[in-house]
């Protein structure tokens, strides 16, 4: 009968994960949702969290316990844009209320907590500070209020090989909505006085950072774009991906073939039916044909089974390749777990 703050441990990003304590870790209120960590330079971890009022806490370095008591940030104009929620005085205007989702990073030195604000609808805004625990200074919205398909919107920021993403949610792919959310992320770079510039929500994605060698084991779940398919993880096989229907398909961008044609094409599949068939195709998903994979029965979804198919077009440099998946309409066909193209 009320929110929980929870812990879950694995030996991997992707998992699987298990509860760490058997309990939660921090429980009492209806608002104690969207926990946030980060580490600082010098070892020590906080964590974040509440709708619509904001709370932290120093964790311990087994990261499965809290350090100290837990506290709530003092909101006010100056360093949220509004006062706490029990303090607004009814009909005034201010210039933001924080809300939920929060994000803490730390970047040249200068501390960064983004979050969902403004109540429902959701935009993005984030105030900044010399610590972890502030003083907080109120500094404006990211991602104003707009057409993202989803009355909320969350997000997250990370630097990754010289460049700065911007990450949050939307309804915008087929069936989403407000409760169907799925992640999407934006490239943008930190004005000079390292405040953040507005980052709009587009369908581009970002630029490469580099090139995909297909020519070694390429793990099915290394995907720019798809639509349909779903992500399942196994103690044994690692990600896969499942779900697949006729029509889904995953685009993989920045494939290098280099200079000579690949042969053949393999594949790891399983399937309890009747299977289907994986088109690989280029340009888009009824581009020109590479190859053409047939995937019986396997005796069950995680019967894998090494398939190959000759190429049937020569493709040579660096293209976007497209994996269709075609079969009986209506059922689930097969999954799939890893690639490679063979000289």
């Amino acid at each position: 009968n009320t929110m929980a703050i929870g812990v879950a441990v694995g030996d991997s990003p992707v998992g699987p994960f298990k509860d760490a304590i058997g309990k939660p870790l921090y429980d009492g209120s209806w608002d104690y949702i969207d926990p946030t960590v980060y580490i600082d330079d010098d070892g020590r971890a906080y964590l974040y969290w509440g709708n619509p009022n904001i709370y932290y806490a120093e964790l311990n370095e087994d990261m499965i316990s809290l350090k100290g008591e837990v506290g709530k940030l003092e909101q006010t104009v100056e360093s949220f844009g509004a006062p706490n929620p029990e303090k607004r005085a009814k009909g005034v205007k201010y210039k933001d209320t924080y809300t939920e989702g929060p994000w803490l990073h730390k970047r040249e030195g200068k501390y960064y907590l983004l979050y969902a604000a403004g109540g429902v609808p959701e935009h993005i805004a984030y105030s900044m500070s010399d610590g972890p625990l502030g003083p907080w200074k109120y500094m404006g919205e990211i991602m104003p209020l707009q057409d993202t398909g989803s009355f909320t919107n969350h997000c997250g920021v990370i630097d990754y090989k010289g460049n700065s993403y911007f990450f949050y949610h939307t309804g915008k792919l087929p069936g989403g909505g407000g409760f169907g959310r799925s992640a999407a992320v934006e490239q943008f770079k930190y004005n000079a006085d390292g405040t953040f510039p507005i980052i709009n929500a587009t369908r581009e994605g970002v630029l490469p950072v580099g090139t995909l060698n297909p020519y070694e084991r390429v793990e099915a779940e290394t995907i720019a774009f798809s639509e349909g398919v779903k992500s399942e993880p196994n103690a044994k096989t690692g990600i896969y991906i499942s779900e697949i229907h006729n029509g889904d398909y995953i685009k993989v961008r920045e494939v290098d073939f280099g200079n000579k044609s690949p042969k053949r094409f393999t594949a790891t599949v399983a399937s309890a039916l009747r299977g289907g068939t994986l088109e690989v195709r280029t340009d888009s998903i009824s581009g020109p044909l590479m190859a053409e994979l047939t995937i019986p029965s396997t005796g069950g979804w995680e019967c894998w089974k090494t398939l190959q198919a000759d190429m049937l077009k020569p493709v040579t440099g660096i293209q976007d390749i497209y994996f269709v998946f075609k079969g009986r309409k209506g059922c689930k066909l097969f999954n799939f777990d890893w690639y490679k193209f063979n000289r």
